[in-house]
Order: structure tokens, then sequence, then C-alpha cells
């Protein structure tokens, strides 16, 4: 990438997507296997019409039978596993509400956020019939506590003293220090995070219940059964018994037959035919596809709607805002200087209009704007720092007064040297997710004399992890109702030296013993505590002032919802329970059981 062009012109060039072409061609249907009866595991499988199944276009990668949520390999709920495993209470994000589950209730019963008590649902019970308990509870908590396998196992450890079964729906959790975030980090079902509870009365029973695959027929509490699982497709059937709708949680779900189909990733089947099978109805809906190949489906199928309806851009506001991240260890990023003077040659606002179509989600901050973020945002005191710092300020001149002052010179090649060394500013990253927003961030930072480039390679999250890439562009993904957890990401117990691993989310490798106090005060504190606001604001004032990363978008997923079959997909205009469409996610259930038949 040598050659340097105008700015507006080299980043439209370079954001051109081009427009696939679908061809509304007769295609042979994959799905006869919803009409007629297969063998699954020696069973027949039940006929189930069309118009009562659910189709899904994702990539199916997990080892066949693993539906144990403590296996240690290839279990994940994003590949429909979510409809068989319900958490203690599920969040609402752009309701800003926890919705009960198996739990009537999880409160704080001591100020200090040192005590915890779990009411269970009494009519909740697994799909053998067996009642949800306080020994599943326990069993689960205590399981993450001792078993280093296990994914809260770090969140147990450090927080949990004791769990105990007061009765047979009462827990209480009592912890070793004050925990305020513990009930919706660890315990509440969003996106891709939290525990779901496993049924103690068959896992306590298992020698090794990480080697434990579970198969069709480990009892769950969800509203699905497993019924087939090959290389093509995942079939789930509904449980006409589950016990969500007798104990009034919820309808009884109109959806009888969930197929998650595998295309096999964003690079198996490819972008092109995945938008193919939704135009014909074949996906009722799929991955998370590009503004211009969406814009091609809504033109040629009246059926297909998305989170905006047709209009751009298309999306909901995902919880990973997209930054440029910057190893504060590795020269010249530890200099502060040469941090600020990129992020004064980024034109955020250009980058909105060009990918989003002008969206406005343009970002300063380190976390996604939903309502408990937005109101922290609007406060008085980080408006004023906003106003001081200017965190999204366009300057190229400003960037260039800048590297003067940290040593560098501008040299033939229009590019700033020092010692003889240009910015190797190489952004690692991932193609599938950063091909549009990449480019544009590098040619806008040659733009400003620093020497940039990609690397999509196989190698670019080792090279983050590993600390031997200066830059990269990752999402935050952590904050969703106080900032806290997001800023916790840049305290210095990730510092670690580079070749060692820094660990997921925590790139930055800054160590600040002025920020590492501020996020010390804040932890034993609730996010609603004026001091906790105060102290968070001041944390928010450092990281912009020292550039600690460099915040760029807010991420918005973009998936075509094929109303052919299915209506009350969650939009804008039908919020429902605060979900977005994300199927994969934890909420998934509640998006599939809450779809209603559109004949």
């Amino acid at each position: 990438m040598s050659n340097r062009v105008n700015e507006f012109n080299a980043t439209e060039e370079y954001m051109k997507i081009s427009k696939l072409s679908i061809t509304l061609l007769a295609v042979t249907t994959a799905f006869s296997m919803l009409t007629t009866s297969l063998l699954a595991g020696g069973h027949s499988l039940a006929k189930v019409p069309r118009e009562q199944t659910l189709v899904l276009g994702w990539s199916v990668t997990s080892p066949i039978g693993v539906t144990n949520p403590f296996a240690s390999t290839g279990y994940t709920h994003q590949e429909a596993n979510n409809l068989m495993w319900e958490g203690l209470s599920y969040f609402g994000i752009f309701n800003d509400e926890e919705i009960p589950w198996l739990a009537d209730s999880m409160e704080y019963t001591k100020s200090d956020y040192t005590q915890l008590t779990i009411k269970l649902n009494a009519m909740a019970q697994w799909s053998d019939g067996t009642p949800v308990t306080s020994k599943d509870v326990v069993f689960t908590f205590e399981s993450q506590k001792s078993n280093n396998k296990l994914p809260y196992h770090a969140n147990f450890k450090q927080f949990v003293d004791k769990v105990t079964a007061v009765d047979d729906k009462t827990v209480v959790v009592d912890f070793k220090m004050s925990a305020p975030r513990f009930k919706f980090q660890v315990l509440t079902l969003k996106f891709d995070t939290g525990i779901p509870i496993v049924p103690a009365h068959v896992l306590s029973k298992v020698d090794n219940v990480n080697e434990y695959e579970g198969g069709n027929d480990m009892p769950h509490s969800g509203p699905y059964n497993l019924v087939l699982w090959d290389a093509n497709q995942k079939i789930f059937d509904v449980n006409p018994d589950w016990w969500a709708v007798k104990a009034g949680r919820i309808s009884m779900p109109e959806v009888k037959r969930v197929v998650m189909f595998n295309i096999g990733g964003q690079v198996g089947q490819g972008m092109d035919v995945v938008a193919q099978r939704v135009v014909n109805n074949e996906f009722d809906a799929t991955l998370d596809m590009r503004s211009s190949v969406i814009g091609n489906i809504l033109r040629q199928n009246s059926k297909v709607t998305t989170h905006s309806a047709d209009k751009p851009p298309y999306g909901y506001l995902d919880w990973w805002p997209n930054s440029l991240w910057v190893n504060t260890q590795l020269e010249p990023y530890n200099d502060q200087r040469v941090r600020r003077a990129m992020s004064l040659l980024i034109n955020r606002e250009l980058i909105n209009e060009i990918i989003y179509e002008g969206a406005g989600i343009a970002t300063i901050y380190p976390f996604p704007l939903y309502p408990g973020l937005e109101k922290f945002a609007n406060s008085p005191a980080v408006k004023k720092l906003e106003a001081e710092l200017q965190p999204g300020l366009y300057d190229p001149d400003k960037s260039a007064e800048l590297m003067k002052a940290a040593g560098f010179t501008m040299n033939d090649d229009d590019l700033w040297e020092k010692d003889g060394k240009t910015v190797g500013a190489v952004i690692n990253g991932f193609e599938g997710i950063h091909s549009d927003i990449v480019p544009i961030l590098v040619e806008m930072l040659r733009n400003g004399g620093i020497d940039a480039d990609i690397n999509f390679g196989t190698d670019a999250y080792q090279n983050m992890a590993d600390g031997k890439a200066g830059l990269y562009m990752f999402g935050h993904g952590a904050s969703l109702k106080d900032p806290y957890t997001a800023l916790e990401l840049f305290h210095s117990r990730y510092s670690a030296a580079i070749g060692t691993t820094a660990g997921s989310n925590r790139f930055s490798r800054y160590a600040n013993p002025e920020y590492d106090k501020l996020l010390d005060e804040m932890a034993p504190l609730g996010g609603d505590d004026p001091r906790f606001q105060e102290l968070a604001a001041q944390a928010l004032g450092i990281y912009w002032e020292d550039q600690i990363d460099i915040p760029v978008i807010q991420w918005l997923h973009r998936i075509p919802y094929n109303q052919t079959y299915w209506v009350n997909w969650p939009t804008i205009a039908n919020p429902s329970l605060g979900m977005n469409g994300a199927f994969w996610a934890h909420t998934g259930m509640l998006v599939v059981s809450t779809l209603k038949s559109a004949k």
C-alpha cells in the first residue's frame, strides 16, 4: 500500500463493497428433512411442515453430540444449544430490564454486596420431569468454583465464599468481598455471557463432567429437545411440556421445529449463496451481512426485513464497540503523543457515512451506548471532560505537531520517521468482520504519514494475545449496564510482558497506578452509587487523555429476517422483551420462542 491518494477518494474506493448479483434461480431445496421421516439414533423423526419450522443458516462446527455445558471441548451456546439451557434470569438490553426465569428473584441481601439470595420458580423443571431445585444451583456454582476447566471458574474462585441451599427453592451465596456485579455479569444470560444451570441429578453422577458429551437425552430445562445432529444440520423439536409455559413465563412457542443448517461460516457456502437462500425463502434468518448484500436481498424479496426494516443501516447496536487497540509497551506506541497523533488522523464521521450510511454510531467510548451507559455518557462530569479533551477530534495538523514533539520527521516518502525507522503500523484484524473498516483506517493513517498496512492472516489473533503486534482492530465486549467492566480491561493487572499471553480482550498492556487506584475504589460500589459515577468519569478522563486505545465505531449486527413463515422478529418498531435478533446469543431462546406464524 505505497500509493498515496486523496483521503476522500481513497476511502470511498476502499469501502466499495462489491454488490453480489443475486439471481433468482430455481434452487432445489435442501430441506426435505422437514417434511419426511428420518432416523436419528434409531428413532423416527416426526413430520413437521415447513410453516411450523424455523430454518437458521449458521456454522455448525462443534463435535456431534456435545450438549453438556460443562464439556471442555465442543460445547457452545451459539449452535442453538441456547434452546436447551436456561439461566436464572435474562437481560433485555434495549429495555434495560432483567427478565426472571429459573429464578423468581435474585437480590443482594446485604448492603455491601457480600450476600445474594436466589429464589427459584416453584414450577421450574428439567425435561425429564425432575424439579429444578437448589441442589442444581449449588452444584452448578460449586462446580464452577472447584473446576478450573469451566468458564466462570476464576469469577467463583475470586468472589464466592460459600453457597448454601436454605430449602428446595432458596439459595444463599456468600461472597469473600463486595461483588456488586456478580449477579449481572456471571448469573444473568445476555449476549454471550452468563452461566446456565445444569442438572445435579445427572452430572453429579458423572466421573468426569468435562468429558461427558450429553447427547440427545441429557435433561435440560429449555423449550427444545435435540432430535437430530449430523454434519449438515442440527434439528430441535419443541418440548410440549415446557415448564415455563405452565409457570406463566411465556406462551407455548409456535415454532415446532428449529433447523440449524450448517453453512460452514462466512467462507463456507459464500455470502452470495447464503443471501440467495434467504431470497428463496430457504433460510428464515442467517449470519451478519454487509450492507450492500442486505440491500440486494431486500430489493428482491419484500418479505425480508431487518432490525431497522428496509432502511439503512439495517442493524442493531452490538455490545462490541470497535477500537484500534494499541500495544502501549511496544515502541513507538509507548509514547502517548504517538497514540494521540494517530487518533487525530481518524475521521470518524467520514467512516460513519461510508460504512454505516450516516447511522450516527461513530464513537469515543470503550463501551456501547445502551440505556444505562448512555445515561453515564451524558452526565455533566463526562460531558465536561469530553469538551476539554476532545477525544473524537479529527485534526491532521495537530497530529503532525505531536509527531514532531515525539521526535519524528517527515521523510521523502511523506512518512514520519525516527532513527531511520517509520511507524510500522500494521493493523491486525479479522477479514470476515473488519474488511470494511480496516482498509479505510489504513488509508487515513497513511495520509497522515503513518506507515500503515493490514494483516488479516491466521496469525493476527496470536499476535494480539502475545503482544507482538502494535495495532489491532478489536471490540471491547464488556460493559452493558455501567462502565466498570470496560474500563477495568486496562487495569495494570493485565499488563503482561510482551511474549506472554495478556488474556482475552486485554491487549493494551497498559499500566498506570493512578488509573488502577480509581478502578480499585470503584470495584466494591454499585453502578448507581454517586461516588462510583464520579470515579468512573475520572477513569474515563484518563482513558481519553492517555489515549489508551483509539475507539472508532459502534458495532452493528445486520441480520436478514425472512417473514415468509415467521414474524415478530425483534426490531426497532417491535422491541418485544428488549432482545436483539441474535438467535445465536444466550438470549436466542427468547427470540425463537416469541416468533409468530405468518400463516
